[in-house]
């Protein structure tokens, strides 16, 4: 059997010759978008026996390996009986900073087009041209070389042999990992009740290309029915690659323990976790520029050493391996993780690398992304994470402060700052008397500003060092997001000003991620979104962009009614009865105390009703240990409020928390560790101008934009919180629920079922 190893032109090229830094801290390619129209301008210009997006492709036997080697090349002229190979590519760079030997790996692609044209076509010579377009000016410039064919056969096998170290060690890798797959065995002794038919939904579903939406309890190992099918899957040859996307760090710790008992049980996989950069920089400043950085200094001659290297001897590419071998080979742990995940069969990270169009991993090919499954874990998240994303602000005070920064310094920056900062206050007029204005269709004139802006601060970043101008950068970045989100902009998103003072903010709030969460993954194989909490399901079929062919699959309970004790008080907490729901809800918390001893969370809608329940506990709560949930709490700090619910203890113990929170879900306390929960409120968000955006869109499209806008949301955090109470067939504990919203029909629907069997208190 041929060992055939398939490889994009342009990943060919960037691994053997992409040399040098990280330079800078922003990216100055163009966009694919952006890129794409200015290729199709150049193309426009060719003449009519031109052609352009070439498929060409070769196949080269080294040592033992067949290399496929593919690609589209821009354009193919031909003029008086020459042929020339012209590579395109923009830049935000002055045209003067570049010249013939900028970029190395930009005539290796165009070799490789070259060798594959001369080879088909039996050529003795061909012309090899790099055309730069500078993208704010569309200016051109090019460089053209003449290579025979022995030249460019010799240049396109060295990158071959360059590359083959890499290319034996994933086929080795893959030949020991699918043997360890077919020979692994589910790593507990039985299945719990419902792991199987969830185990069993996911497989079916990757095996037929398909998307499924499952509801499975709290407590049932979600987790490992997730992946040990979907690792099974990759031994059958029907995926080569899964993505285990979650919202927080609990749950990635939680991802990392499954993996750890499947290479206890002999797996042999490559498994990368992408911690966010700001946590595992070594500069602690996240500075991505050689100035300021050495790990960021040649990184990209040291990457390829180093990703052979930690391949070569781990499994498990943690946070903590990845720093370990980062500081070995002097590059940074960040982007060293990002191209690991390239490489890894699995890689553990946060929902933005597949969803957020500001940090998706770019190089996914689509060819790639059809071999690949994506677990979308605690799937609820997803909708209010899937707003942010989509969603984008500018601010009238940071043009204001750059408009007086480069005053004399530089003028392009400071005139276009001003212009900026005049159509704020433009804003701010018309906003009075409201303070508020929307708009159901982009501000061209706006959009365009921004635009300039990002092409002078470009150019402004490119002269300097990001350092010099911190607020540039953040402007920069901030204004290359707007401009994104504006090519999004639809009858799903609202455009709205809000004044504060002298401050304006400028809002593109996307309402219904649905669309874009759906075109960001559709061309992966397969997707699983699943949570404990997906109820109602077709509000979240809704939301995250579900259809009629996708399968949904709901898994009852394990757990029997008789292990939750579930009581509803008949207290109303709305806003305006909260003053004097203060002393019912304490007295309720001792005297659930007094009658059964034991670890309690109480969870609270807002740290202002929290801290009022706070104050009037601390006044008579008789000795009893009070933990609270701090805003921004570290990760120590989070782990010694969990570590204080110890088993067996000999008093009781009460962690006052919020609904939606760090402690309400992904939390395992399990056995006596934690007694009962009680939960004080319906959970709604609060009531807002944003919420009420929401409600206002869902509501003119026929649904009920009230529950769409917070019963739904407001009631997932309820369901998340009670969660925490029943982890396994031997917990048993109390559910106390706060509020007379949970004795309507609405509420009532909304529970689980080993909920319903409640006595009213």
């Amino acid at each position: 059997m041929k060992n055939v190893i398939k490889i994009p032109v342009r990943t060919l090229a960037e691994y053997v010759h992409k040399s040098g830094s990280i330079v800078s801290g922003f990216s100055s390619a163009s966009s694919f978008t952006e890129g794409s129209r200015i290729h199709r301008e150049v193309q426009k210009t060719y003449n009519e026996h031109d052609q352009s997006e070439v498929f060409l492709k070769t196949e080269i036997e080294y040592e033992g390996l067949y290399f496929m080697i593919e690609g589209r090349c821009d354009g193919l002229l031909v003029s008086d009986g020459r042929t020339t190979i012209d590579e395109i590519k923009s830049t935000s760079l002055n045209l003067d900073m570049i010249n013939e030997d900028s970029n190395p790996a930009h005539w290796a692609q165009a070799e490789c087009y070259g060798y594959m044209y001369m080879q088909d076509h039996e050529l003795d010579c061909i012309d090899i041209q790099l055309t730069y377009v500078e993208k704010a000016s569309g200016e051109m410039k090019r460089f053209s070389r003449t290579r025979t064919y022995e030249e460019l056969k010799e240049a396109i096998l060295n990158m071959v042999s360059v590359f083959a170290p890499y290319a034996k060690l994933r086929v080795v890798h893959e030949m020991k990992r699918n043997q360890s797959i077919k020979e692994l065995v589910f790593p507990f002794a039985q299945y719990r009740k419902g792991q199987r038919q969830l185990a069993g939904s996911v497989y079916k579903t990757i095996q037929e290309n398909k998307t499924i939406f499952a509801s499975a309890p709290t407590g049932i190992g979600k987790t490992i029915s997730t992946i040990f099918p979907s690792v099974k899957a990759i031994g059958e040859n029907h995926l080569q690659k899964l993505f285990y996307l979650t919202a927080k760090t609990t749950t990635r710790q939680t991802a990392e323990e499954a993996f750890s008992q499947l290479f206890a049980n002999g797996l042999h996989m490559n498994v990368v976790t992408i911690t966010a950069k700001d946590k595992v920089c070594f500069t602690e400043q996240g500075i991505c520029n050689k100035d300021h950085c050495e790990f960021a200094d040649g990184y990209y001659d040291r990457i390829n050493e180093a990703v052979l290297d930690i391949l070569h001897n781990e499994n498990s590419l943690d946070r903590l391996c990845i720093e370990k071998y980062a500081l070995k080979h002097r590059i940074c742990p960040f982007e060293f993780s990002l191209d690991l995940a390239y490489a890894a069969d699995t890689v553990i990270c946060d929902y933005n690398y597949i969803f957020d169009p500001k940090v998706s991993l770019k190089r996914l090919f689509d060819d790639r992304k059809k071999e690949t499954v994506l677990l979308v874990d605690e799937a609820h998240n997803l909708v209010d994470r899937g707003r942010d994303m989509f969603s984008s602000t500018l601010e009238k005070a940071s043009f204001l402060q750059l408009k007086r920064e480069f005053k004399g310094r530089n003028e392009d920056i400071h005139g276009i700052c001003r212009q900026l900062n005049d159509f704020f206050i433009k804003l701010r007029k018309q906003a009075e008397p409201s303070k508020t204005i929307e708009f159901k269709e982009p501000l061209e004139e706006f959009n365009q500003l921004v635009l300039e802006f990002i092409n002078h601060a470009e150019k402004e970043l490119l002269r300097e060092s990001p350092g010099d101008s911190e607020l540039l950068l953040e402007s920069y970045f901030a204004a290359q997001n707007w401009q994104r989100i504006s090519k999004l902009f639809d009858e799903r998103f609202i455009l709205y000003a809000e004044v504060q003072r002298n401050e304006v903010k400028l809002k593109q709030f996307c309402l219904d991620p649905s669309y874009l969460l759906k075109q960001a993954s559709k061309n992966f194989k397969s997707r699983v979104y699943f949570s404990a909490t997906l109820s109602p399901i077709g509000y979240y079929l809704d939301m995250l962009g579900g259809d009629e062919e996708d399968y949904v699959v709901r898994i009852p309970s394990p757990f029997s009614s008789e292990q939750s004790h579930v009581l509803i008080q008949s207290l109303s907490t709305r806003f305006k009865d909260r003053e004097k729901s203060i002393k019912p809800i304490v007295k309720t918390l001792s005297e659930t105390i007094h009658n059964k001893p034991g670890n309690y969370l109480i969870f609270f809608p807002s740290y202002l009703y929290l801290n009022s329940v706070l104050e009037e506990w601390n006044l008579g709560n008789h000795g009893i240990p009070t933990i609270v949930q701090g805003t921004g709490m570290a990760d120590a700090e989070r782990e010694a409020f969990l570590e204080s619910f110890k088993p067996d203890r000999s008093g009781s113990l009460v962690g006052f928390a919020v609904l939606g929170g760090i402690f309400s879900e992904g939390v395992d306390l399990k056995g006596d560790r934690l007694n009962g929960v009680l939960v004080v409120g319906v959970g709604l968000p609060q009531i807002g101008f944003e919420r009420d955006l929401i409600k206002q869109h869902f509501s003119s499209t026929g649904k009920n934009g009230y529950d769409y806008a917070y019963v739904y949301p407001g009631m997932n955090k309820v369901l998340q919180a009670g969660g925490r109470l029943i982890r396994s067939e031997k917990d048993t504990g109390t559910i106390l629920l706060i509020d007379d919203r949970y004795l309507q029909q609405k509420y009532q629907s909304l529970l689980p079922d080993v909920w319903r069997s409640y006595a009213i208190i």
